[in-house]
């Protein structure tokens, strides 16, 4: 079973998409981190920023007691447990009095400087729960006041889940965003993919009519990049028909110089007459058979894989069983065709020898009726697609251990009918010479049923 399915276009939609989304991941994740570490900043700035203010505005009186009024500029810190919090306490002998902002309706917990140390500045910064069970970063600074060393601990309390909220709902945004930008990116990179091989697909529907003989050659503008394969495959035609054409008359040619001397000697053996003049015709009119027979094979032989021969059966059947039907007027003949139009993947006067040689036979042998029909082949995995033709009479058949026997050249089964008994060699020969089959069995009309079975093309 195969993984990575064999279209080009598929690789190539299917990589540039794996590609475009592991980028948006790259890019969303350097996004999120960047915002992530800029919103933190800004979160710690500000925080330290009101532990500033909050030391600057906090002062101690005369008897000890701290005093001030302390506003930070944030109402959060006047909504009771609001995650934002203030407070100044006092640490040293001789120093009382607290203040806390109104948000901070219950006392929060300081850690021991064993557990969160002060910095050499004698400051620190921890996270802790705060009184809504929200998450707080606190800010906390020991400062001295007044002229009598007295040492107060000022901490000041941000509402860290806001921040991880916003980072989320920045989070949310951004991923829909780019999965927006991420599928029109693959839409739009499909269609260019598309596009692009799009002259491919030309060159595929080119090569189907050439297959299909309703061109000659590839026809056609393409790309730069297609164009020399494009004329590779015209150069690649050309030489092939020039092969044919040069098997043909070679073929004619051999023909044409035996002709007269086969035809001499044949004259020669009729005017000698007696035993040795019939031997003569009989040696000479063999001579003839097997030299058309060869010749024949020959050109099948030399234009069987052509890409530029090319037959619609359908027709080519109608116009055989019609010609056929008028020489033979006391014969029923009946024909059954499919729907589909079927190409033979050979040459036109190949199908007609073939067919006329079982329609002659079937002809020959019938008593009333004979009955021709063209049908698909069924699919056979591993081979071509191919299509068949029954051809059924009515009259004696041939028994089954003889229908080997019939197929050899010159063989006849029956002396009470004309013929040369090369009628099924010739068809056995063609069918051989282009992989098809040929089988002979017992008809449903009590006769004989031929059945040929040859490559089609799509």
């Amino acid at each position: 079973m195969r993984l990575w399915p064999r279209s080009l276009t598929f690789r190539v939609i299917a990589l540039s998409s794996i590609w475009a989304i592991l980028a948006l991941i790259v890019v969303f994740t350097l996004i999120t981190t960047l915002y992530r570490q800029a919103s933190e900043r800004g979160f710690d700035s500000l925080l330290s920023a009101h532990l500033f203010n909050l030391i600057s505005s906090v002062g101690i009186s005369a008897d000890g007691r701290m005093m001030g009024t302390p506003d930070l500029g944030d109402l959060r810190f006047s909504e009771p447990r609001s995650g934002w919090y203030w407070s100044v306490e006092p640490v040293s002998e001789g120093l009382s009095g607290e203040l806390h902002s109104s948000s901070m309706t219950d006392p929060i917990p300081s850690p021991h400087p064993d557990e969160v140390p002060f910095n050499v500045e004698f400051q620190r910064s921890y996270l802790a729960d705060g009184l809504g069970g929200e998450q707080i970063a606190v800010f906390e600074s020991e400062f001295v006041l007044g002229t009598g060393n007295q040492i107060a601990r000022f901490r000041v309390m941000g509402n860290e889940s806001e921040l991880e909220s916003e980072i989320s709902v920045f989070q949310r945004s951004l991923l829909i965003y780019l999965s927006i930008f991420g599928f029109g990116m693959i839409a739009i990179n499909a269609i260019a993919i598309l596009y692009g091989l799009k002259p491919l697909r030309r060159v595929r529907d080119a090569l189907a009519m050439v297959r299909e003989g309703t061109a000659q050659r590839l026809d056609g503008r393409f790309p730069a990049e297609i164009q020399p394969l494009a004329n590779e495959t015209n150069t690649l035609i050309e030489n092939n028909r020039r092969i044919v054409e040069r098997s043909r008359t070679q073929v004619g040619n051999l023909a044409h110089s035996l002709k007269t001397p086969l035809a001499v000697l044949i004259n020669e053996g009729h005017a000698l007459g007696g035993a040795k003049g019939r031997l003569i015709t009989e040696q000479a009119s063999s001579m003839q058979q097997q030299v058309e027979h060869y010749l024949q094979r020959a050109r099948v032989a030399a234009q069987r894989d052509s890409v530029v021969y090319r037959t619609s059966v359908n027709p080519l059947i109608e116009r055989l069983v019609r010609v056929v039907g008028k020489l033979n007027p006391n014969t029923q003949l009946s024909l059954s065709l499919p729907s589909d139009s079927i190409v033979f993947a050979g040459e036109r006067a190949d199908l007609e020898e073939l067919l006329g040689n079982l329609l002659e036979n079937a002809m020959k042998w019938a008593r009333s009726q004979v009955f021709v029909s063209l049908v698909l082949a069924p699919a056979i995995e591993g081979q071509p697609d191919s299509f068949e033709i029954h051809i059924e009479d009515d009259g004696p058949g041939i028994p089954p251990d003889k229908a080997r026997e019939a197929l050899r050249r010159g063989q006849r089964l029956d002396e009470s009918k004309p013929g040369t008994g090369l009628g099924l060699a010739i068809v056995t020969d063609l069918v051989n010479e282009y992989g098809g089959w040929l089988g002979l069995e017992q008809s449903r009309f009590g006769g004989l049923k031929a059945t040929v079975r040859l490559r089609r093309i799509e």
